[in-house]
């Protein structure tokens, strides 16, 4: 399997990311990892391990990037509306660095699907509806999509609304949401056992979720796992070698 690693310069942030990119053809799929994580936490957590046959078949293409979460919504120490903020210089490299370096190495490739487990999962979601002219299609794992429900404190802003699913979600109308219903595909995964409910509300908000992108009429899938099925890496595994083979 091809691996390679670079750093990308990242601007407004503590230090430059990483981006690894796994394969050497197939639709690109941008993978967050989980929460504070780096890139290389996607394979050394077996999920390249489980994908391996999509990958050395050509079909897909896995670049895995850096969270910046340590300075944005990790950090309870400020309030939600700096975090919301300083998330934005994490959008801005995501946009403005990692598209265009994936596009540069697929070029001509399809759309990119963006994936992610826990944390990662709030912005593979995140970035699909907001950019959804470059992410037509999310897999979220296990998230919980209301930036407020985490320890969040102090007024809370533009940047929090335009960044927080749950917030802007019940606000979408007009030509922009009759796009979004013709563009885009939101797959949400989630178990019902140990820690899906207490302590990351995963599970209370992927059927919330679901219910506001069923009342908008954005096209999803709400895939409920087993009273077995616990928030972490070996479901999260299995989910993500089910599900991926549907869109590559």
């Amino acid at each position: 399997m091809e691996r390679e690693q670079v750093e990308l310069e990242a601007p407004g942030l503590d230090r430059r990311g990483t981006l690894i990119r796994y394969g050497h053809f197939g639709r690109p799929v941008l993978v967050f990892p989980s929460e504070q994580g780096r890139a290389w936490d996607y394979e050394n957590n077996g999920m390249v391990d489980a994908v391996a046959s999509l990958i050395e078949a050509g079909r897909v293409k896995l670049y895995c990037v850096d969270s910046y979460d340590h300075v944005s919504w990790s950090d309870r120490s400020i309030q939600l509306e700096l975090r919301a903020r300083r998330h934005e210089l994490y959008e801005s490299w995501i946009v403005n660095q990692v598209v265009p370096t994936i596009g540069t190495d697929s070029p001509g490739g399809a759309d990119i699907i963006t994936t992610g487990c826990s944390l990662g999962a709030f912005h593979a979601l995140n970035f699909a509806l907001k950019r959804a002219d470059l992410f037509p299609v999310a897999i979220c794992q296990s998230g919980n999509y209301d930036a407020a429900s985490w320890h969040a404190w102090g007024e809370r802003g533009h940047a929090t609304y335009f960044n927080n699913p749950a917030d802007y979600l019940p606000g979408l109308s007009g030509d922009h949401l009759e796009w979004l219903r013709s563009r885009l595909f939101i797959l949400l995964t989630v178990g019902q056992g140990d820690w899906e409910t207490n302590p990351t509300g995963s599970l209370p908000s992927a059927r919330a979720t679901a219910a506001l992108l069923e009342a908008k009429g954005i096209p999803h899938e709400l895939d409920l796992w087993g009273y077995d099925v616990a928030h972490d890496w070996p479901w999260w595994r299995q989910q993500i070698a089910h599900h991926l083979p549907r869109f590559c």
